[in-house]
């Protein structure tokens, strides 16, 4: 026969069973969280290494579930750049003549502003001052496009003989050279560009200029019968 077993002896198997299980699922928790921890530091790690390389993560390959920016275009040229185009002779002169025209308007009504004592030609060369620096502006951004860079200069031989006259000396030297027959040269010049000009930009602003230098020209005519200048 079978002997029984003790119900104390029993007890005390069954609680040796059940701690030995107990500890088997402990250390079965122990190594099923040691993996999953080193799982998720290897995915991590690609992450944090190109986080401190400063790269960007990979983007989404095209029909992946992942929502990644596709790369953006690269940008258009701004319009400043300079042109791939080169201007012809005729309108790298225009250029050349416009700038110094401009200038020396601008340069010698600087001077009209402290030699001359005629308050009408003081206002007539601070309309000169604001006109043309908006004129040149405009003149200037169209050039650079062009790839020309170079700032326009004066005409010294203008403002050198205006610089030590003073008073109604001044002002006749001023409309004659500067106020009447400078904006007569300048009607010319930006009309032929207009016209005959090959860059369709320059055209543009020559064409736009040329109803300003028209009405400078016209205010020159009155300001001198007024003087009494002749040109």
């Amino acid at each position: 026969m079978t002997k029984s077993m003790p119900a104390n002896t029993r007890q005390g198997l069954n609680a040796s069973h059940t701690g030995q299980a107990l500890r088997r699922s402990r250390r079965s928790v122990g190594v099923i969280a040691a993996l999953a921890a080193f799982t998720l530091s290897a995915s991590f790690a690609p992450m944090h290494a190109s986080a401190q390389n400063g790269n960007a993560v990979a983007p989404a390959r095209p029909g992946s579930d992942g929502a990644a920016t596709p790369a953006p275009m690269a940008a258009p040229a701004p319009s400043s750049a300079p042109s791939q185009a080169k201007l012809s002779p005729v309108d790298q002169q225009f250029v050349q003549d416009a700038g110094t025209a401009g200038a020396t308007e601008i340069a010698a009504s600087k001077l009209a502003l402290t030699n001359s004592s005629d308050a009408q030609v003081k206002s007539f060369a601070q309309r000169m001052i604001a006109d043309h620096s908006r004129l040149a502006r405009n003149l200037d951004i169209v050039a650079k496009r062009q790839g020309i860079t170079a700032a326009a200069s004066a005409d010294a031989s203008v403002t050198g003989s205006l610089e030590s006259l003073h008073g109604a000396d001044f002002d006749k030297a001023y409309i004659a050279q500067v106020a009447v027959d400078g904006h007569r040269k300048a009607i010319a010049l930006f009309s032929a560009e207009s016209k005959d000009g090959n860059n369709a930009q320059l055209k543009n602003v020559a064409a736009r200029a040329l109803p300003i230098i028209k009405h400078h020209y016209e205010m020159a005519q009155q300001l001198a019968k007024l003087k009494g200048v002749t040109s």
